[in-house]
């Protein structure tokens, strides 16, 4: 048999054991690259949310990242302190709040990204064009993947 021909009839567990080692190294990696505040992944997790999803009780973005009130409180008030959020008057029920991001924290959020993606687009540029439609195939397939 073939190298090629083994290649394609790798066994899920065998392929998933070595995406799970890529994709963890390259995640750790792109969590290296951080904006001029420098937030703990958790914190500039709080200012995605915000920022795809717009203004949310300190509640409900709790329960969005998987975090305990308390914990997410804890995060809020830090962000608050930064200037990366603000807490604001629930519009109809005063004894809420609501965190929206400010101007701030929402560059927090692009040059994050701008950084991560400048450092994925310098390793994609040592590839070869070939290489480079391989990932391309395979990125679809990880967004599928994700979306189950």
């Amino acid at each position: 048999m073939s190298s090629s021909s083994q290649k394609r009839g790798r066994n899920p567990a065998t392929v998933g054991g070595d995406l799970r080692v890529a994709l963890t190294r390259i995640s750790r990696r792109l969590r290296a690259e951080r904006g001029e505040a420098d937030l703990p992944e958790g914190q500039f997790g709080i200012l995605t949310v915000l920022h795809k999803h717009g203004e949310m009780s300190p509640g409900s973005l709790a329960e969005h990242e998987r975090v305990r009130p308390p914990s997410m409180t804890r995060a809020v008030n830090t962000l608050a302190e930064l200037g990366l959020v603000e807490k604001v008057e629930h519009a109809t029920d005063r004894r809420q709040v609501v965190v929206r991001l400010t101007p701030a924290g929402a560059r927090e959020v692009a040059e994050t990204r701008r950084r991560r993606d400048a450092w994925l687009t310098k390793q994609l540029s040592t590839l070869t064009g070939e290489e480079r439609e391989i990932l391309a195939g395979a990125s679809e397939l990880l967004i599928r993947i994700a979306a189950r």
